[in-house]
């Protein structure tokens, strides 16, 4: 029984342990933000780097979300008799949760892959040592410019996807389901509301960042050589997808309790 108790809360303890670290280093990213001197060349840099690796993957993505929501919603709201409503509930289904969700799918795995990589080859390498050695504090000089640059390019990403999946969604419903052009763009603002924006516009920066933190933890500490590399950018991927869908989940439930539906 001893023995059994033991082999469960072991890696029990190692995951709540992995946890508190990586919420550490998220306290010290967000001290260390405000440090003088900030990194500008550096986020500059990282910035494009990030949005050059996820623009065209997530406009490619929205377009097929888009397409799928406008069919799904428009094929339900015609069987209930409420055609009118069509656009709206693409508009707040895309708004709300496609665009953040691929956001986050986008960031975690363009960019939070290469920013795994990246910090684990220079980890590897010895060089965060250097760093330490020189008396260079490795997290304000690379963490927290590429952290700050995932936030910042899940914020303006976020807005692109929802403008993709929002024509995409037009497009599928007005030449597939014979949707009326007019009716579609009149009903946004039947149901939709700019609280809607606002909150897909917080999940992303929230995504950025736990995406972020979370590579920049992997990449900091690989273990075994460059096979470490591999697997830790492999975790960092797969740990920011289950932290960001259980994130999207409470915001959610969160912003619908906080903030009524319109019209009531």
């Amino acid at each position: 029984m001893t023995q059994t108790s033991a082999g469960w809360r072991a890696p029990v303890e190692s995951g709540f342990a992995e946890i508190g670290k990586v919420y550490a280093l998220m306290i010290d990213v967000a001290r260390k933000t405000f440090r003088r001197p900030f990194q500008w060349r550096e986020f500059i840099e990282q910035s494009w780097f990030i949005a050059s690796v996820s623009i065209l993957p997530a406009a490619l993505v929205a377009i097929p979300f888009g397409a799928v929501v406008a069919l799904q919603t428009g094929s339900l709201i015609k069987q209930l008799g409420a055609e009118g409503f069509t656009g709206a509930t693409s508009v707040l289904a895309t708004v709300q949760q496609a665009a953040p969700v691929v956001t986050a799918l986008i960031i975690s795995g363009a960019a939070g892959a290469a920013v795994a990589a990246d910090l684990g080859s220079r980890t590897i390498r010895e060089e965060i040592d250097a760093m330490e050695v020189l008396g260079i504090d490795p997290i304000q000089r690379l963490v927290v410019p590429r952290v700050l640059g995932m936030m910042l390019v899940a914020l303006l990403l976020n807005g692109l996807v929802a403008v993709v999946g929002i024509g995409g969604g037009y497009f599928f419903n007005v030449a597939l389901q014979g949707g009326t052009p007019g009716a579609y763009l009149a009903s946004f603002s039947a149901l939709a509301q700019l609280p809607d924006l606002w909150i897909g516009e917080i999940k992303a920066l929230v995504f950025g960042l736990l995406a972020g933190v979370i590579a920049a933890y992997k990449g900091l500490h690989p273990k075994g050589g460059p096979k470490g590399v591999g697997e830790a950018v492999n975790q960092s991927v797969v740990i920011s997808f289950l932290v960001l869908f259980f994130v999207n989940l409470l915001l959610t439930l969160v912003y619908l309790q906080v903030v009524p539906a319109k019209g009531q």
